[in-house]
């Protein structure tokens, strides 16, 4: 074969590759998180799977209105449906207690902490600033799993509230052991590792204005053949969630129905649907 021959040979491959490289559609799993912490939570949340883009969603077992939520995820069977594993309970006005007899992750009230680390406007009331042992957070996580298994048997993934199964390397160890023994993938951690990137709002977010033209940023920045999670909390600006706060987040119920205006609204999805963009779930990281 001839220089001129292997170049033209090397010239076509490299355009093929390219010419299927941006044929493939970028892929984004829209994540939202703590379904079970309000009712005005739980509704969102099926809102944005039912009318909007989500396709995944984490479930807080020990909350509240997890009873709620097994029912309204009947209503949906096609969502992809994670354990949001926590060890902790951060609103001010509502909390939730261990599933589990875990005396070194509660409270003085019974209730988790409210932070998993060091906080000014809580000092001495996170996990890291107690006696925590290991064997109560194994306990725990057994029980919260169990528990979503149960409820929910087509749980998918395994995931971790305020970043819980990060808290150390022994933590960290442990759900890899629990994930592996209950046969459910836990990618929280080495998402990069299964090919996905985080994703996040392009420019300022405070405001619904602002998140919605941030978003829309965020979806054209998308790159073609690679694949990327965007997480946040749908809820609704109603009585029940304007009392849902804790000091240094006292906008929740404003800030999160912008989530829920965002993942539902008629131009996100038809800029989706313009730029091919392949909404995903758990279960498609591993094909």
């Amino acid at each position: 074969m001839t220089n001129k021959t292997l170049l033209t040979v090397t010239f076509l491959l490299s355009g093929l590759y390219t010419t299927n490289a941006q044929s493939t559609p970028p892929r984004l799993l829209i994540r939202g998180d703590d379904m079970g912490y309000s009712h005005a939570g739980n509704e969102a949340i099926l809102k944005c799977h039912k009318d909007g883009i989500e396709k995944s969603i984490e479930v807080l077992v020990p909350s509240p209105w997890f009873p709620e939520a097994v029912n309204m995820l009947e209503q949906i069977p096609t969502a992809d449906v994670g354990i949001h594993l926590t060890l902790t309970s951060e609103w001010d006005n509502i909390k939730w207690r261990p599933l589990s007899d875990c005396p070194s992750l509660r409270d003085a009230d019974g209730y988790f902490y409210p932070m998993l680390r060091p906080n000014k406007n809580y000092p001495r009331r996170s996990v890291v600033e107690n006696d925590w042992k290991l064997a109560d957070v194994e306990k725990e996580f057994r029980a919260q799993i169990e528990l979503a298994m149960k409820k929910i048997p087509r749980i998918s993934h395994i995931s971790g509230h305020m970043g819980c199964t990060g808290l150390t390397d022994e933590v960290t160890a442990l759900v890899k052991k629990l994930a592996q023994e209950y046969h459910i993938p836990h990618f929280d951690r080495s998402i990069r590792d299964a090919g996905v990137a985080s994703a996040g709002y392009v420019g300022a977010h405070a405001t619904s204005d602002e998140k919605l033209q941030s978003f829309m940023k965020m979806l054209e920045s998308l790159e073609a053949g690679k694949t990327y999670i965007f997480v946040d909390h749908p809820g609704l600006d109603t009585p029940e969630i304007q009392a849902i706060h804790h000091i240094g987040y006292e906008n929740v119920a404003a800030d999160r129905q912008g989530v829920t205006d965002i993942w539902t609204n008629p131009r996100v999805k038809e800029l989706i649907r313009t730029k091919g963009i392949q909404l995903i779930g758990y279960n498609d990281l591993t094909k």
